[in-house]
């Protein structure tokens, strides 16, 4: 199920069944078997995700439009990051954000508000996935005229796992880590922080009240990805946020040869 804001009136997408609990791999297909023949059909998911990844990222590269895929487990600031972020590159970008989430349309509300056109999908409709796969990002930008985006903005379903395997033809990825989940999260979730290009360490307004060791959260995050760009924001204060944008703006005008 998707909505649109901010383009054309509210549209619903039916025609999939809910499938109720499912495998995070392997949703659309069933096996009666685990080991050996599960890892074949997890394979046989991702590939085809790759290769609509793949269309994808040819569309997009013909139309000149950046794509950002931004990550984060739920509750780390994303949505108002994106809100600031939005605020300062708009109008001198032309921006759209495809949000994903399992169900209701809060975020979508909120950053609709900026004026860019947003699409919420909301994956309970098909199962309640908690990442956004390439084939559910292609049937959501059908929806919105990329001759006229210079940035589209994916705000994923908040999770730290599997997003991180599901390729949706992006040029870069950002992970969004709160001060407040903790330094432990890179070396829990490892995967997260060596596919993404950057991270935004969020929240730092709040570091006076936590016991976080902002040393041993770059340490880890170098081990994983050494040389990973990190920036320490703070959504609220908007403390740290003329790097992070210097960042986002200077890849997205590298590709469109501004």
């Amino acid at each position: 199920m998707w909505f649109i804001t901010n383009q054309t009136p509210k549209r619903n997408h039916k025609g999939h069944q809910h499938h109720g609990p499912h495998d995070h791999h392997t949703n659309e297909v069933k096996t009666k078997k685990s080991g050996t023949r599960k890892i074949k059909v997890v394979k046989r998911v991702l590939d085809a995700n790759d290769m609509m990844a793949d269309r994808m990222r040819t569309v997009f590269n013909d139309k000149k439009v950046f794509v950002l895929n931004m990550m984060s487990s739920p509750g780390s600031g994303k949505t108002t990051t994106l809100e600031k972020t939005l605020a300062r590159i708009m109008p001198d970008l032309n921006c759209a954000v495809i949000v994903g989430d399992i169900c209701t349309t809060q975020d979508a509300d909120r950053l609709a508000k900026s004026g860019a056109p947003v699409i919420q999908i909301n994956t309970d409709a098909f199962g309640g996935d908690c990442h956004l796969a390439a084939h559910v990002v292609e049937k959501a930008v059908a929806n919105l005229n990329l001759d006229t985006i210079d940035l589209l903005i994916v705000e994923n379903i908040g999770n730290l796992v599997c997003p991180a395997e599901f390729d949706i033809g992006e040029d870069k990825r950002v992970v969004v880590l709160s001060v407040t989940e903790g330094e432990d999260k890179p070396a829990k979730y490892p995967l997260m922080f060596r596919e993404c290009n950057a991270t935004l360490l969020n929240k730092t307004d709040l570091l006076p009240y936590l016991d976080f060791d902002m040393d041993l959260v770059r340490t880890s995050i170098g081990k994983i990805h050494p040389g990973m760009p990190i920036f320490e924001i703070s959504a609220k204060t908007e403390d740290g946020f003329d790097q992070w944008i210097g960042w986002l703006v200077g890849n997205v005008k590298e590709k469109l040869g501004m």
